[in-house]
């Protein structure tokens, strides 16, 4: 890297941190906050200083934090965080999206007391910002290194998410454990997915094979979603149900295979989390 494009590299992120500082409700929610448990609970201070307080801004934060998590013997957190700024860097829309997954998280979760708790702790938010790095890679076609980042986010978090996945903005996948998403696969803004969701290919497919899941549509847990089926916007999809022909927008659908069973009453049902099924 020559010494012009490091300067303007290094001018670029501090710019970003310095807007972080001034203007980021998210990011000082998540410093207040972080500041008051460190106080209340002394044994972990140390960790949550080198987690959030050392850091100027969120995308510091979570670049240390999960370039930790990904980590092996064969690729060290100082070069996965390189990775993950290079991406920031480049790419503004990932950090509008890492603000849009918090909010979804923490207004969709009822267990969710703070911006904090997925930054810190919940490895289905990990596992979304780490994609985002990875399919950031693939576009810039460096593929064995976004296929790496996949394996090691499957080896740390349980959630399999190909790098050249399409995935939008206020995206919840909660719990995370085996949630897998295929290489065509396309999950539009504020959708919700709980743990051993699958968004797959039916085995006899190629080219694109996985499904398109539209905007504001709740997937319970344990769905599974095969072949390249259209989700339509603010449907629902039962826990357990197994999909293999299109659902309607604003439809609700359960079982094996899965039957429509009534229409939702929400404009977006993964926003309200409502999983009740009509009677």
């Amino acid at each position: 890297m020559s010494i012009q494009a490091y300067s303007d590299e290094n001018s670029t992120m501090n710019r970003v941190r310095q807007q972080s500082v001034n203007g980021d409700f998210v990011w000082r929610s998540i410093v207040n906050d972080v500041s008051q448990e460190a106080k209340r609970e002394p044994i972990l201070a140390s960790f949550l200083h080198s987690t959030v307080l050392k850091h100027s801004s969120l995308e510091d934060a979570l670049s240390f934090h999960i370039a930790s998590k990904l980590a092996n013997p064969n690729i060290s957190p100082m070069l996965i965080r390189e990775v993950i700024e290079e991406a920031l860097i480049d790419d503004a829309n990932i950090s509008d999206a890492i603000r849009e997954d918090l909010k979804a998280f923490r207004e969709r979760d009822p267990a969710c007391n703070s911006y904090a708790e997925p930054l810190l702790y919940y490895k289905g938010f990990h596992a979304l910002q780490s994609y985002r790095i990875a399919h950031w890679l693939w576009k810039q076609e460096r593929l064995q290194l976004a296929l790496l980042l996949q394996n090691r986010i499957s080896e740390a978090f349980g959630v399999d998410i190909h790098p050249a996945a399409s995935i939008g903005k206020g995206v919840f996948i909660d719990h995370g454990t085996g949630v897998v998403i295929g290489e065509t696969a396309i999950v539009e803004d504020k959708v919700s997915l709980l743990h051993e969701v699958t968004l797959g290919g039916t085995g006899n497919e190629s080219g694109d094979r996985h499904p398109k899941v539209h905007q504001g549509v709740l997937i319970g847990a344990g769905a599974k979603i095969l072949g390249n089926v259209h989700i339509g916007e603010g449907a629902k999809v039962g826990a357990g149900s197994v999909v293999l022909t299109d659902v309607a927008p604003h439809t609700t659908v359960t079982g094996v295979p899965s039957k429509v069973v009534g229409s939702t009453d929400e404009t977006e049902p993964a926003i309200e989390m409502d999983h009740y099924l009509p009677d």
